[in-house]
């Protein structure tokens, strides 16, 4: 069940996780394509989730097709920190929340495996934008993942059930 409640995201937290987007959107592939080297480092066996990965003799750094996603991830994910108070809830774009929550659960995503991207994604911002990097900001983009995350797993059923 989707917890329909207000969602509380703070002016303070909305304007940090704006600014910082603002700064990184202009490298969104290369830093989608960084989450997702730290993701299979800290993780490798998240690499067996990907087809295009497992399947591929390519190196990670020039997967076009890992490069696509984890850029679409890390802007979906930017996107939906950013539009997160204004919206008053998860957006997630041209998905639907639905259509990724099955799609998590066909993968057999679990919860870990959002604790790592959580941990990787701050770790590629703080990277990204170390002049502005705060506690504030790491409290903003963890509370902009977490419901974020929630908003997927609540989702998170066969195709045929959603």
């Amino acid at each position: 069940m989707v917890n329909t409640s207000v969602i509380v995201f703070t002016e303070e937290q909305e304007a940090l996780v704006v600014k910082s987007w603002n700064i990184m959107k202009k490298n969104s592939a290369e830093l989608g394509l960084k989450l997702f080297l730290k993701v299979f480092e800290i993780a490798p066996t998240a690499k067996k989730l990907f087809s295009f990965v497992r399947d591929s003799d390519v190196p990670l750094e020039q997967n076009s097709k890992l490069k696509a996603h984890a850029m679409s991830v890390f802007v979906m994910t930017c996107k939906s920190a950013a539009q997160l108070r204004k919206a008053g809830k998860v957006t997630v774009g041209e998905s639907s929340l639905k259509h990724l929550g099955s799609l998590h659960f066909k993968y057999g995503v679990v919860d870990e495996h959002f604790e790592v991207l959580r941990y990787a994604l701050l770790e590629t911002i703080k990277e990204s934008v170390p002049e502005i990097w705060s506690a504030e900001m790491k409290n903003a983009w963890t509370e902009a993942f977490n419901k974020l995350a929630a908003a997927i797993k609540a989702e998170m059923k066969p195709a045929s059930q959603a």
